[in-house]
């Protein structure tokens, strides 16, 4: 077991922790897993053969067996070793500082008995048939793979084994592996990793029932913070690559004129004063796709130059006219009295429990309320960039993207070309959300290298170029209407959330959100009410959607949390109180009850709503928060708490309000339970980082368009939370799980939380309720 046939792309750094691997590119049909071994020559590969386990035609899947590429759990996919004893892991899932570099490497190292110093990690390319499903959203990662990564580490550890044995002519249960040496109990010989790598890749490999993996209690690595950040030094000296880093010889750099509305359409355009600026090369008209939009790039026209800045001079310079399109009236603005009209009447009921709207006629009171929350553009620090080239009729890409496999399948239709002939290097990435799920940035690149007839070419988009044309975040309009019985509780529920879906992005004439965003946060909600009626009115999409950082768990979240806490206030009790007793008794409670039917694509058994679970993490934050404790005049604590992607979250949040609504927060207090952490600080840091991003949309986040047009351009109009605006103080307190436990999402269950728990706080301190998002200007006339 040696290195694998990766070789480091031209013009990288050729480091342990940033290889882009180039390998043998297998066909990918979906979930299809092939068994194809191969032995290298001198000095074996530990990454060749794939596993064969199918799961039986026609039983439900779950989880990542329901995905695309399904699992691929065999070692000889995942490890090599090496002659000088040191491990690579090949790492399937793109990195986009959620730490999954580490975190699979961790889980891995563990089950191997292997040194952590001695680990290497090296970046899968493009291709589900050979790893496994590939697309890196929705939180899955770990969830999806923490037992097949286990299962990789703990068979290739019993392969060693085996091969000790057979060296030493002595039973395999004489033999152990223990840091990175295999040992022979009776003579006291041992052999290394490296000594043993030939022979070990020569070894069957053990099916799934027979692999013998540790017991928690002998984890050297999951559960613990003692493992560094395997890219961590890198990241902190500028060594680490990103997509925007990427240089091959002869490159030539691409900015590109898009059209400014969806479906827009060049008419006409001008080079002539832009061929004259000094450095560029050529202008290549980009075609444009009907919509749907998909991933396709939007069109337009590039400008290629010798750099960057010589490519936007040469942008600046083109005259341009375009054909706007059908979407060319589009106004943010009036579209939110669309949006209100749509939720004050009937629609798609998706719930409907008891006799909600016969308890709403007949009361002579009822509580009702309606939240905005607008368009939001990702903004990662890395905006798109990616780098292509063709060489004898191969296609190569280097890009920052979260779903590999589908930027290998648009290259190989834009280009025409085989998937064998496709190789995507992916890179890290700067920041994604969500974002970069969609590679039309990595299309463009494709085009113009072929336009160039082969020469490396890599677009950059500009800050301006990513919020203007980015696949939002939907807009949407909550509308909840309640009657309270005696004791303030409710016993009737109506909600009403029009949203654009992200359907319309694939689908022509979608509208209205689908089964898996209404299953966000608002079809399940698990409290004791009961008469709950849920409707879902079916409004258009005029721009791209796409996914962010928890998507439709954000409207719902910061709508009924918002909502709890004004229906408390009006009940006279303590929005802790409330809360806890609108959620009730502890409960396991089976999705499909609650008519949800989606679930995250997990199993209902093995993930059903646990109210104890989210009782508990409320009841940590409140704790953690001092709850209840005496605040001066303009300062508040608020307190909302969510379930998403299988994790529970609570955040209080204290907040001081000051002269002309100046807003400071001393200290947020956020209770998490995702069942076992595997790398803790890695959890740790998603959730601050969730805290920083909810703040964001809380206070700043707002996309408008007037006449088709995005409004805002960078961060001048589309700002995000500053160092001095930041909380003083975030208190991250996990809840202890055992590993009987199966694992819940981190990267985006920390988000929804934060909004409400603000609007809350600031009721608390001020008297008034924020219904609409982003903060902004909203409290400017307030006097401490």
């Amino acid at each position: 077991m040696t290195q694998s046939s990766a070789t480091t792309p031209p013009g990288a750094v050729s480091r342990p922790c940033d290889a882009a691997a180039e390998s043998e590119q297998l066909p990918s049909p979906a979930r299809r897993k092939v068994l194809k071994g191969a032995l290298a020559a001198a000095g074996l590969v530990l990454c060749l053969r794939q596993s064969g386990r199918v799961a039986l035609a026609g039983a439900q899947k779950y989880g990542a067996a329901g995905e695309p590429g399904g699992v691929v759990d065999n070692p000889l996919v995942f490890v090599a070793i090496h002659p000088d004893n040191t491990v690579t892991v090949t790492v399937h899932r793109p990195e986009m500082g959620q730490g999954i570099r580490t975190s699979f490497a961790l889980v891995v190292a563990d089950e191997l008995e292997a040194e952590w110093p001695q680990v290497r990690v090296e970046q899968a390319p493009a291709d589900q048939a050979r790893y496994g499903n590939q697309d890196t959203d929705g939180s899955r990662s770990m969830r999806h793979f923490f037992e097949p990564m286990r299962r990789v580490g703990a068979a290739a550890r019993m392969m060693l084994e085996s091969a000790a044995a057979a060296h030493w002519g002595v039973p395999v249960s004489e033999v152990v592996a223990e840091r990175q040496k295999v040992w022979h109990h009776g003579s006291g010989r041992k052999l290394s990793y490296g000594e043993l790598a030939v022979q070990a890749a020569r070894e069957p490999v053990p099916e799934a029932a027979a692999v013998r993996l540790k017991r928690p209690e002998q984890f050297r690595y999951i559960g613990k913070s003692s493992s560094r950040l395997i890219d961590g030094a890198d990241i902190v000296a500028g060594r680490a690559l990103y997509g925007i880093d990427t240089r091959l010889e002869g490159m030539l750099y691409a900015v590109v004129a898009r059209p400014a509305v969806l479906g827009g359409k060049l008419a006409h355009y001008d080079a002539q004063a832009a061929l004259a600026v000094p450095g560029v090369v050529k202008v290549v008209e980009i075609p444009s796709h009907p919509l749907p939009a998909l991933s396709y790039p939007l069109g337009g026209v590039a400008v290629l130059a010798r750099n960057t800045w010589a490519a936007i001079k040469g942008r600046e310079a083109l005259k341009i006219r375009w054909e706007e399109g059908p979407n060319r009236h589009f106004d943010s603005q009036r579209f939110e009295t669309e949006l209100q009209q749509a939720v004050r009447r009937p629609a798609k009921v998706v719930r409907d429990q008891g006799d909600a709207m016969g308890v709403l006629r007949e009361a002579g009171r009822r509580i009702e309320a309606e939240y905005y929350l607008p368009f939001l553009a990702h903004a990662s620090m890395e905006p798109p960039a990616a780098t292509a080239r063709i060489v004898d009729g191969h296609c190569e890409v280097w890009a920052p993207v979260q779903d590999p496999q589908g930027t290998r399948d648009l290259v190989t239709g834009l280009l025409g070309l085989k998937e064998s002939d496709v190789t995507v290097h992916v890179t890290l990435l700067g920041g994604a959300f969500g974002r970069k799920s969609l590679a039309d940035f990595a299309g463009e690149a494709a085009v113009l290298t072929k336009a160039m007839g082969g020469t490396p070419v890599k677009v950059t988009w500009t800050r301006e170029d990513d919020i203007r044309h980015d696949y939002y975040q939907a807009v949407a309009l909550e509308r909840l209407e309640a009657v309270a019985g005696p004791d303030g509780l409710p016993v009737a529920w109506l909600h009403r959330s029009a949203s654009p879906t992200e359907d319309a992005t694939f689908e022509a004439g979608a509208e209205g959100e689908d089964s898996s965003e209404y299953g966000m946060g608002m079809i399940n909600i698990p409290f004791r009410i009961p008469n709950v009626r849920l409707e879902i009115p079916g409004v258009p999409a005029y721009t791209r959607i796409g996914w962010f950082r928890s998507v439709y768990n954000i409207a719902h979240g910061f709508a009924i949390q918002s909502f709890i806490d004004e229906l408390a206030h009006a009940a006279g009790r303590d929005p802790l109180e409330y809360q806890l007793a609108l959620i009730g008794p502890p409960r396991r409670i089976d999705p499909r009850t609650l008519s949800d039917e989606w679930n995250y694509g997990e199993s209902p058994q093995r993930y059903p709503l646990d109210t104890g679970r989210l009782h508990a993490v409320i009841e940590r934050a409140a704790r953690e928060a001092g709850w209840g404790r005496s605040l001066g005049k303009g300062r508040g604590l608020g307190l909302a708490a969510t379930y998403s992607f299988m994790s529970y979250a609570a955040a209080v949040i204290e907040v001081q309000v000051g002269a002309g609504g100046k807003i400071d927060i001393p200290r947020v207090d956020i209770a998490f339970d995702c069942g076992p952490q595997v790398n803790p600080d890695r959890v740790r840091a998603q959730l601050e980082g969730s805290c920083i991003m909810g703040l964001t949309v809380a206070r700043y986040g707002e996309i408008t368009f007037r006449d088709g047009r995005v409004q805002q351009s960078n961060f001048n109009d589309f700002p995000v939370l500053r160092l001095p605006e930041s909380p003083r103080d975030i208190r991250i307190h996990m809840q202890p799980a055992g590993f009987e436990v199966p694992l819940g999402g981190v990267g985006e269950p920390g988000l929804p939380p934060i909004a409400p728990a603000l609007v809350n706080a600031i009721f608390a301190a001020t008297g008034r309720r924020i219904r609409r998002l982003p903060l902004g200007t909203q409290l400017a006339d307030w006097r401490a």
